[in-house]
């Protein structure tokens, strides 16, 4: 049906095809054109033809910034936004919320004390009912006893606390219900069966729940990767991480950039608009060169992190290399607290790179075991001293024995480990003065090892960055591009000497802030983001 669900403007008399909560928000001269053309395309429009998809495409292109300017930007701005609105009701995608009810176990599966089942959307009311008939809905974010029952057979399932969230006041955003059951995989087969038999309910797929809340704006898109990176956290400062992006650190300093921008693009466009009068006031395009140089400092800092944010992620590589016998083997399973590495007084028994998983003080670390490095061996060693060497020339961190080269790269980081110091008479010579600084170990006793830990923490928190103190981190290589893009956008704003290139400028820059949060981002885009999540969450 032509114009169905459409509002009429109560500022004008024209059928405007837009909702009334987005009309709501539009200026007085969006309903008051005053340009004959913007009176004719808004006739196509009032009558829901299909010629207003190309009419409105070609005029807004066709109305020239430098013609009319503030009823062209206007117009502009309003014919994509009736586009958009357009072609979403054409493709027949739906709103968010108003799709099917979806139910998962969000604890972890096996047995367990206490299984969590959840559901979101239209129909948790209507599935906690027919679960708990003949109970009514227990009070809202209440904790309630309740006999679950099998509504098909009216068998009982389990005996069970639910918890009833109304939407908006939800994780999603949505009506949701969580179900605490016995963790027993008959018990939540049971109940998982029982909710798929009700009418409007389907199981979720991997991170639909957290996906809806970010559609229903409970999340922007910089805390969902703080939730992922929170349930995959296996270190102490991994979690900080995190947490505080969860929290919404990054988020709230990019949201912070972002209106920055606006307030300097709004400037440039008063400007443009009204130059040419004397209601402005002085200074206005100077204000807005300094908001944009302020702004030009702190992301440079940002992007210059050396992507610690990203290497906590992922984990630090620690590579331990030295000459045969040092006790590189002894350093890695102390270190590990498991026998990763033979260890033999023989020499050359490690002839290939071992690595390790370990968490070092709070950090996550890839720990290397390596050949010891020395020349007149049999091929095969060989191989495993060239390997070793190969690996000192790719790593954030060395920890190097006695006798180790330091690495050409003046970027990584060395820590010169002294090992077997329990073989030194308390009474005799110690190491040479002319040794660089350096660590006494003893691997066997484990005298030095705290001094050694305090050490390999603080250079760990040098690469890796300390999220307790520092500022927010840029936690994936999708922030860096969008910073960085801000950034050459701000410099094409510092180039231009037209105006209104410059106020284009300020709005791609604005537009990788906004699609760093989320706004505006692609299907693609958030599909590689949820892929991560587990079913249930």
């Amino acid at each position: 049906m032509e114009n169905e669900g459409l509002k009429t403007s109560p500022r004008c008399n024209l059928h405007c095809p837009v909702p009334s909560s987005v009309l709501s928000s539009v200026p007085y001269s969006y309903c008051q054109p005053r340009c004959a053309r913007t009176l004719k395309i808004w006739s196509h429009v009032a009558r829901g033809t299909t010629f207003r998809y190309t009419y409105l495409h070609s005029a807004s292109r066709s109305l020239s910034p430098l013609h009319q300017p503030m009823e062209a930007r206007i117009f502009r701005l309003w014919a994509g936004r009736i586009l958009r609105l357009c072609t979403r009701r054409s493709s027949g995608a739906p709103a968010p919320g108003s799709g099917a009810t979806i139910f998962a176990l969000s604890s972890g599966q096996g047995r367990c004390g206490i299984a969590v089942i959840r559901t979101s959307g239209p129909a948790s009311g209507h599935a906690l009912r027919i679960l708990t008939a003949p109970r009514d809905l227990p009070p809202a974010r209440h904790a309630s006893l309740r006999l679950l029952s099998d509504p098909r057979s009216g068998e009982p399932l389990d005996r069970a606390l639910v918890l009833w969230f109304p939407g908006p006041q939800s994780f999603t955003g949505e009506d949701c219900v969580e179900f605490h059951v016995h963790g027993g995989p008959a018990v939540v087969s049971g109940v998982l069966q029982a909710l798929g038999s009700v009418p409007g309910l389907r199981p979720a797929e991997a991170g639909e729940f957290t996906r809806r809340a970010f559609a229903n704006g409970k999340l922007n898109l910089t805390e969902v990767e703080g939730l992922a990176d929170l349930i995959h956290a296996e270190t102490e400062a991994q979690r900080r991480q995190a947490l505080r992006q969860l929290d919404g650190e990054l988020g709230h300093l990019c949201r912070g950039w972002a209106e920055t921008l606006t307030k300097a693009l709004a400037h440039v466009e008063a400007y443009i608009d009204f130059g040419e009068d004397d209601n402005l006031e002085e200074g206005v395009l100077e204000q807005a060169d300094i908001e944009v140089r302020a702004l030009e400092v702190a992301l440079g800092a940002h992007l210059r992190d050396a992507r610690r944010g990203q290497r906590l992620r992922s984990g630090a590589h620690v590579v331990v290399t030295g000459p045969p016998n040092a006790g590189k083997s002894s350093l890695v399973n102390l270190l590990s607290r498991k026998p990763v590495s033979i260890v033999s007084p023989e020499p050359g028994t490690t002839r290939d790179v071992l690595e390790t998983p370990v968490d070092l003080a709070g950090f996550p670390v890839l720990l290397s075991d390596t050949a010891g490095l020395r020349e007149g061996v049999g091929p095969v060693e060989q191989e495993g001293v060239r390997r070793a060497r190969e690996s000192c020339n790719f790593l954030a961190t060395v920890v190097a024995s006695v006798g180790a080269q330091s690495p050409s790269d003046s970027s990584q980081r060395l820590l010169l480990v002294l090992n077997k110091s329990d073989l030194l008479s308390p009474e005799g010579p110690g190491p040479g003065p002319d040794l660089p600084p350096h660590l006494l170990l003893s691997c066997l006793t484990g005298e030095g090892l705290d001094g050694f830990l305090e050490a390999l923490r603080k250079e760990l928190a040098a690469v890796c960055g300390d999220p307790s103190t520092d500022p927010p981190l840029l936690t994936r290589a999708r922030h860096q591009h969008h910073l960085q893009g801000c950034l050459d956008a701000l410099g094409h704003y510092k180039q231009s000497k037209d105006l209104a290139l410059a106020a284009e400028a300020l709005r791609v820059a604005r537009g990788h802030l906004t699609r760093l949060t989320g706004g505006g981002g692609t299907e693609e885009i958030l599909d590689i983001i949820f892929r991560d999540f587990c079913v249930g969450k």
